[in-house]
């Protein structure tokens, strides 16, 4: 049973040891490498040396030799018994046959720096078994040995010639000489290997900083984008080489996850956004619906209970409740219709000229407000007739709704102009459609928010008007389905101007639509469907 004290399990394999950076692993093996080539270069280059020094010395040591047999005087030098010595640094020393020391001839002042030269010695150089015995036929000549002193502290490279008589001529050099030069070279050759692993560790430090700077780029990127600026790039570099085809694949990489979360973003804030106009429309539709539902309710209760007496207040209370039933029938039929607007239902699309919609429903205002002067107006912008790829209904909806606006929240006298236009400032082919009134106009806070679901500037009035606060919306959202857009320019005191831009091509710029039929592809839906 474990305990609260129990110690986190241990990884396979023990420890870990710490991880060495990137940089300092190259540099380092670099300098390892580099000193392994030049502890073998200085060893070849030492041995070589040393056995080039032998060599020279063993010809010269030879050279003497044979300079000295040639020599006449060497025999009485050798029977003088060494008293013609002289310092050099040569050995050379006879060895008469029966003496058990060779006379010397020249060399060190002290003796117990000769050579230590036995019978066995004296063999091997002469390549005799013996003194006094010549080479045998096919003799290869004096052979070079390597031989300590007396003492032990130096050491000579002797040769020796056996001469008639028995006698050996022997001569040497000393290897002391040579090891000073090769000690001086070893010495040479370590101050010159520090000094280039220094240099080089130095060099390869910068050059591999220097060539690991994109990798810091990436890490710093990368931290940047734990942090949550998605928005970070690495440094593009050289396509040449890995650092720069990595720096592209991660950016590449960065562009799709930025893409996919930004999209997911987009798509959370239009939930909770959808979420919210839900939560609104629902209390606004509820609220709504109970004022003429209550109405309702109190004029059945009067009947009820027998508080209406006289046939006439009974039609007149009929009357009111037919009033709220209609009403109420308006106000769900507009929600009705903002729903399906909202579920992005397709269109029945079909050339509409705008023109002729406006007279309609120019013709139905003035059937509605004979007094009131209602007018149609062509821009001399236009160059074609204004044909737009729509939905004819809805767009007799938007146009029927602006015209309706403006008659009910002005005075009865105001004059409405209806006019069409075209623009072409940027870049597209669009039918613009104003409706102007000559009415009392509206405030900033309130023109900021005429578009809204269930507002309005004048709630009391458009009570008893019977607005519902949803034919502003639904203008919007028409005019959004049909790929355009409304917008309202007012001021208090100089009236009010919605002005609609609707693209020729229809909604998401289908091709087409001023040819007077319907485009290839386009859906066109039942009547029942939109």
């Amino acid at each position: 049973m474990s305990t609260a004290t129990d110690s986190p399990p241990v990884p396979r394999g023990g420890p870990r040891p710490p991880r060495v950076p990137l940089r300092i692993t190259l540099v380092a093996l670099l300098l390892g490498l580099v000193a392994v080539a030049l502890v073998a270069t200085g060893l070849a280059a030492t041995s070589l040396l040393k056995r080039y020094l032998v060599q020279q010395q063993d010809e010269q040591l030879q050279s003497t030799l044979r300079g000295m047999v040639e020599q006449e005087d060497y025999l009485t030098a050798c029977l003088l018994g060494g008293r013609q010595r002289y310092v050099a640094p040569t050995y050379l020393a006879c060895v008469v046959p029966g003496e058990e020391q060779p006379v010397v001839l020249s060399g060190p002042r002290s003796d117990d720096d000769l050579p230590d030269l036995d019978a066995g010695t004296v063999a091997e150089i002469t390549a005799d078994p013996g003194y006094g015995a010549r080479p045998g036929p096919g003799g290869g000549g004096p052979e070079v040995a390597t031989v300590a002193s007396e003492d032990g502290g130096t050491y000579w490279r002797v040769t020796g010639e056996t001469l008639p008589g028995g006698l050996v001529l022997v001569a040497g050099g000393d290897l002391d000489r040579d090891d000073k030069v090769i000690g001086r070279l070893v010495a040479i050759e370590v101050v010159v290997g520090l000094v280039v692993l220094v240099a080089l560790g130095l060099a390869g430090h910068a050059l591999v900083r220097h060539s690991l700077r994109p990798l810091v780029a990436v890490e710093r990127t990368a931290q940047a984008i734990a942090a949550g600026d998605l928005s970070q790039r690495v440094p593009a570099g050289d396509s040449r080489t890995e650092v720069g085809r990595l720096s592209q694949a991660l950016n590449g990489m960065l562009g799709r996850i930025e893409s996919a979360f930004r999209a997911q973003q987009h798509s959370e804030e239009q939930a909770r956004a959808s979420e919210e106009r839900m939560r609104r429309f629902v209390a606004d539709a509820s609220h709504e619906l109970r004022t003429p539902l209550t109405s309702i309710r109190g004029f059945a209760e009067l009947y009820r209970q027998g508080a209406v007496a006289s046939p006439e207040e009974t039609a007149r209370l009929m009357q009111r409740i037919e009033s709220e039933g209609s009403r109420m029938g308006v106000l769900v039929e507009d929600l009705l219709q903002l729903a399906r607007l909202d579920q992005q239902r397709p269109l029945s699309l079909t050339p509409v000229d705008l023109a002729e919609v406006a007279g309609d429903a120019v013709h139905d205002a003035r059937v509605l407000q004979p007094d009131r002067p209602v007018t149609v107006h062509l821009d001399d912008s236009l160059t074609e007739v204004p044909v737009v790829l729509g939905d004819e209904a809805r767009l007799r909806q938007v146009v029927g709704n602006l015209v309706t606006n403006a008659l009910v929240h002005t005075p009865p006298t105001a004059p409405v102009t209806v006019s069409l236009g075209e623009d072409t400032s940027d870049g597209g082919d669009r039918v613009v459609l104003r409706v102007a009134d000559e009415g009392p106009g509206m405030a900033p806070a309130d023109a900021a928010r005429v578009f809204e679901r269930f507002y309005r500037a004048d709630a009391s009035r458009s009570r008893v008007a019977g607005g519902t606060g949803l034919g502003l919306s639904i203008v919007a959202a028409l005019v959004a389905a049909h790929g355009g857009d409304v917008a309202l320019d007012t001021a208090p005191g100089r009236g009010s101007t919605f002005t609609v831009r609707l693209p020729r091509s229809g909604p998401g710029g289908v091709p087409g639509g001023v040819a007077g039929q319907v485009p290839a592809g386009v859906d066109v839906p039942s009547a029942g469907d939109s």
